[in-house]
């Protein structure tokens, strides 16, 4: 019997739902209303639009946009996570027209947006208290309680083994999409909402429109019929401890990457970041948590596969931590990120190599002699190609690099000068310096 004609011995396909097109090479950013200009409204988010879409942004994230819980509340305007009322707009961020206005100018830059999701709770004074208090978890006291071993206490945990609050909560996602033509969701800690549940929701939001659907979790199990993409706080982490602790680059590429090209599956995406609202209000911003390195990484980060991601901010230069519960709009000013973010993004755009998931080129390691310090690696898709040369270290040296498989005449990125790459590669190289080539024809 001819072995390939049997089923059994066929590989299956590990991802089962289809990512958008137009999420194909696209760039994300993150945007907090409250924060974003001194009115905190939708109506202002507008004005910056085209300077968004001029970087090279293509998804806008908008932070939860629902009221917010009053009854033990933290701060005096509360956290965006604490939701009052899953179907109504936040008065603080303006109107229902004002959010209608600003769905239909994203869409009209060519942009598309996803509205943040919160499943798992609600704020202590939300509707479904009263009206359905069996749909939440109870203590051992047979009290409402907050997210168990955490401290969020302006909330209270839903309990998923109730259907018919399966059902109102797959209800109101497909109400934003259906009443605001939002095009997907970032589902707030996803991991600690059922599996089965967020693959019901797939299957019917995709049965209104094809949706770009991203979860603040890590497991793979999650890509497989409910998300497109999953945060790489894997990553954060690693490049953190290359930047202030100055461990190695093995760490990175034997400890993680080795693992993400061999395990991960391809046409789910990682989303990337430097900074994010989680790691801004908690633990730093991007100037303390990478310091010198924050160039060097945000190049990787944006070069490696998975889609960008650019918080609130971080163009401008954020360098502290945004306030949660109260008012403390972004100083916004020209800076040299935005510039930087600018030229990696059209690269993104125009070079397949660097698409995303399915749609781009694998990272391949080049050899070089300083492993421990420089982290180098090629993207190839369809006659794509881009070659990153990044020393992750505060030394400056010279390195010798095994490019024997991409010789060639390549465009540097950030001079336009044009390198001829021969079979071995000899550089000396600063601290945190990165170089990155690549043959795109239209840049």
């Amino acid at each position: 019997m001819d072995q390939s004609t049997d089923n059994r011995y066929l590989p299956k396909q590990y991802v089962k739902i289809t990512t958008p097109d137009w999420v194909k090479n696209a760039t994300l950013y993150e945007l907090n209303i409250r924060q974003f200009s001194e009115e905190g409204s939708f109506r202002a988010v507008e004005r910056h639009l085209p300077r968004l879409k001029k970087m090279g942004i293509d998804i806008i994230w908008l932070m939860p946009v629902q009221p917010i819980g009053e009854l033990h509340r933290k701060g005096s305007l509360g956290s965006y996570y604490s939701v009052k009322d899953y179907l109504k707009i936040n008065p603080e961020f303006g109107t229902e027209e004002d959010f209608r206005s600003l769905v239909k100018a994203i869409h009209d830059q060519g942009m598309y947006v996803i509205l943040d999701w919160v499943a798992n709770h609600t704020s202590w004074d939300n509707e479904l208290v009263t009206l359905h208090p069996d749909w939440y978890m109870k203590s051992r006291k047979g009290t409402f309680q907050s997210t168990r071993w955490r401290d969020y206490d302006d909330i209270i945990e839903l309990d998923y083994r109730h259907p018919d609050l399966r059902k109102y909560m797959t209800d109101t996602m497909k109400f934003w999409i259906n009443e605001y033509q939002i095009d997907g969701y970032r589902c707030d800690i996803a991991s600690f909402v059922p599996l089965d549940f967020w693959e019901n929701v797939r299957e019917e939001l995709d049965r209104i429109k094809s949706v770009f659907m991203l979860a603040e979790a890590e497991d793979k199990e999650l890509h497989r019929k409910a998300f497109d993409s999953t945060y790489n706080w894997t990553l954060w982490n690693i490049l953190h401890q290359i930047a202030i602790n100055n461990v190695s680059v093995k760490t990175l590429t034997e400890a993680y990457i080795a693992e993400h090209v061999s395990i991960f599956p391809k046409a789910g995406i990682r989303m990337n970041f430097i900074d994010n609202h989680d790691k801004n209000s908690w633990e730093g911003n991007q100037y303390s948590n990478f310091g010198d390195a924050l160039k060097a990484v945000t190049v990787f980060t944006f070069l490696m596969d998975g889609i960008p991601l650019v918080y609130s901010g971080q163009e401008a230069g954020l360098d502290r931590s945004l306030a949660f519960f109260e008012k403390d709009p972004i100083e916004w000013k020209s800076h040299e990120n935005e510039e930087l973010y600018t030229t990696l993004f059209e690269l993104k755009h125009k070079n397949q190599a660097l698409w995303n998931g399915n749609f781009g080129g694998e990272m391949i390691r080049i050899m070089n002699d300083r492993m421990d310090q420089v982290i180098s690696f090629v993207r190839e898709k369809n006659g794509d190609k881009v070659l990153a040369f990044i020393n992750l270290s505060k030394e400056s040296f010279i390195v010798q690099l095994d490019t024997s498989f991409d010789t060639g005449i390549y465009t540097n990125l950030f001079t336009v000068e044009k390198k001829i790459v021969s079979e071995t590669l000899i550089m000396t190289m600063e601290p945190w310096e990165y170089i990155v080539l690549h043959n795109s024809k239209e840049i």
